[in-house]
This record gives C-alpha cells, sequence and structure tokens, in this order.
C-alpha cells in the first residue's frame, strides 16, 4: 500500500504541476498540491511503520498503518476533491480535519508501538 501511496502522490504531482495548473486556479492547485505533499510523506510513514513491525510486532504499529491509511484517504482525498471541484462543494472540507486526526493517531501509536 505504501509503495502505490508513494507512486501515485508522485502521478499526482505531476499532473498538478503540468495538466491542472491549466485548468484550475491558483488557490485550488496549492491545496491539491498539500494533498499530493501529505500522500507522500505518510506513503513513507507507512513504509517506517512497515519496517519497524518486523521489530515491534504489535497491535500498535498495525494500527498506526491503518490510521496512516484512513488519513490519506480523507485528508489527501478530501483536498484533492476540493481542488478538483474547484470548491464548489465546501462541505467537503468538513472532512480534512478527520485525515489529519488519523495521521496524528498514526503517528501518535506508532511512538506507541516503539515504547517499552
Amino acid at each position: 500500500m505504501s509503495i502505490l501511496f508513494a507512486a501515485t502522490s508522485v502521478m499526482l504531482g505531476a499532473f498538478g504541476a503540468h495538466a491542472l495548473k491549466e485548468i484550475i486556479d491558483e488557490k485550488h492547485l496549492i491545496t491539491f498540491e498539500t494533498g499530493v505533499r501529505y500522500q507522500f510523506y505518510h506513503a513513507l510513514g507507512l513504509m517506517l511503520a512497515s519496517m519497524l513491525y518486523k521489530e515491534y510486532s504489535n497491535k500498535f504499529t498495525l494500527w498506526a498503518c491503518r490510521f496512516f491509511v484512513i488519513g490519506v484517504c480523507l485528508f489527501s482525498g478530501s483536498l484533492y476533491a476540493l481542488a478538483l471541484l474547484n470548491g464548489s462543494f465546501p462541505f467537503i472540507g468538513a472532512i480534512t480535519p478527520f485525515g489529519g486526526l488519523s495521521f496524528i493517531i498514526g503517528w501518535l501509536l506508532l511512538l506507541k508501538s516503539i515504547s517499552k
């Protein structure tokens, strides 16, 4: 999953840098780029968690991974939707904080997973 998130973030970043900037305004392009950036960060976080799982095989590591996936879907997904829809449905922005909270929970669970 982490490799797919990383690969799609690169593809989406290229799409945003080349094709999308001709379609949407600067404000929405920045929103899109934020989604791409956080997706890539958390793809790396998933890779880290996967590597740590070899040493710290516990439920906290697994849940950290799950929360990173949920966070990418909610946080980045909602930002992509906001940008691509040119803000036509601003209520979608209410989803974004839940994705951010999922990221935070994921990182805290990862910390818990390696704490003795």
